[in-house]
């Protein structure tokens, strides 16, 4: 019982659940690789069909995927604890977040360090078994996912970062099945990049006022709420604008321009629920709408890929 207690306290001090976000993005980059295996030319659409390749790596697939999703958790794991533990003195100050696990004692700021390095370890150590390039490239990960908890010290584009860090999320699993960059991977998470900054900002929106009290930088701090919002509704159009170019350019069918269409009314909706002069709808907006977005456009993209 006292196990589960503290695995249940671990998960709530990581937000395990915003996993939704970042996740399907990366299945998307697992299925074009595994598709992209199949094929000897640069070109990333095989001639054999998934049913066919399957067959032929079905080993490998399941290898991989468990490695991917291992991946993507632990580098979550170990940046969100990192960022607790960093923000723990402006966690305890503010009255949002004063119920987090480090402020009311839960958990020990030794503790969440100990657990963002075990974590870190982990995931180096699953890169090790993915691929030499992973592999190598595990530590630049590690400093974008990390080193984004800084940001909000010194700069307003710390939206952008934590953007960044997501965006490695297709890119990353794409790599681990192929081993080569490939263009096709990068408009996703160029995708990913502004979508996420975009919400982020929306998020950033309740704690203007705290922010400039404690001179932390944040887009809603700088350039005040109406105008942040704004900022919001450019980063989500150049968002759709990847996935418009994606589609295009990887010459996707009806599947995928319903999970974009979708995807594209979702984030028209979260921008309806919040106004300049009333954020009380933030967290539906970016907890349940843009998780229902990433998992719904995962859906249909995956979907088509395999048809």
């Amino acid at each position: 019982m006292k196990i589960m207690q503290s695995l249940a306290h671990y998960l709530r001090f990581i937000k395990f659940s915003h996993t939704v976000f970042a996740m399907p993005f990366a299945l998307i980059g697992f299925f074009l690789g595994f598709m992209a295996t199949g094929n000897p030319s640069d070109n990333i659409r095989s001639t054999l069909s998934f049913h066919e390749i399957f067959q032929l790596k079905k080993n490998d697939f399941f290898a991989l995927l468990g490695l991917v999703v291992l991946c993507m958790v632990f580098a979550r794991s170990a940046a969100m604890a990192f960022n607790r533990y960093l923000d723990r003195t402006y966690d305890a100050l503010n009255p949002r977040t004063a119920n987090r696990e480090i402020p009311r004692g839960i958990i020990t700021p030794r503790n969440a360090l100990v657990f963002m390095i075990l974590n870190a370890v982990l995931f180096i150590i699953c890169t090790y078994f993915i691929n030499r390039l992973c592999f190598w490239l595990s530590p630049v990960a590690l400093a974008i996912v990390l080193g984004y908890s800084y940001t909000k010290r010194f700069t307003a584009l710390s939206h952008v970062v934590l953007g960044l860090g997501l965006s490695l999320a297709p890119l990353g699993a794409f790599l681990a099945l192929t081993a080569k960059f490939h263009w096709l991977p990068v408009f996703f998470s160029l995708a990913v990049l502004f979508w996420v900054a975009g919400f982020d900002i929306i998020y950033a929106l309740q704690d203007e006022e705290f922010d400039k009290a404690n001179k932390l930088y944040s887009i809603p701090a700088l350039l005040g709420k109406h105008r942040a919002l704004k900022i919001s509704v450019f980063f989500h159009l150049l968002s759709m604008i990847c996935l418009v170019a994606a589609g295009a350019a990887g010459h996707f069918g009806a599947f995928y321009w319903a999970g974009t269409f979708v995807f594209g009314a979702l984030l028209i909706y979260q921008h309806a629920l919040v106004k300049p002069q009333d954020v009380s709808k933030v967290n539906p907006a970016f907890m349940t709408t843009n998780g229902l977005a990433s998992v719904i456009f995962a859906f249909f993209v995956i979907l088509d890929i395999i048809l």
